[in-house]
């Protein structure tokens, strides 16, 4: 799929309602809670992408199929985005592990510990 137009805001509210089958205040109340965040036009229209969308279902599934309530929807997206960025470092983290291994400069050591805030990033390389 093509990134642009994956991410490019082009769907009115009355649409992506009619798209989900939901009510239009059911777009508002989660803009409010701040689960989602469409685009605004100069006007003030909000506007969605095709990942914006994605995204409401994403949180209609944890609504309605596994009956997470909407503080809980706002804990489950936040803490995925914490995963992202902690999957990031890892990875980071890893290819300094393997840059470190090919040139020879830590003997057999295939661990590397991170101090970050009040938590150790141990990565483990087999």
């Amino acid at each position: 799929m093509d990134t642009k137009s994956y991410t490019e805001p082009v769907y009115l509210i009355s649409a992506v309602a009619q798209i989900l089958e939901i009510h239009p205040q059911t777009l508002r109340q989660y803009e409010r809670e701040g689960l989602i965040k469409p685009s605004r036009t100069n006007g003030k229209i909000r506007l969605y992408s095709q990942k914006d969308i994605d995204h409401i279902k994403y949180v209609l599934t944890l609504t309605r199929e596994l009956g997470i309530n909407l503080a809980g929807v706002d804990l489950i997206l936040r803490l995925n985005k914490k995963i992202k960025v902690l999957e990031k470092d890892v990875e980071k983290y890893k290819v300094k592990l393997r840059d470190v291994d090919r040139f020879g400069v830590v003997p057999s050591s295939k661990a590397l510990v991170i101090k970050k805030s009040s938590y150790d990033v141990v990565i483990f390389e087999e």
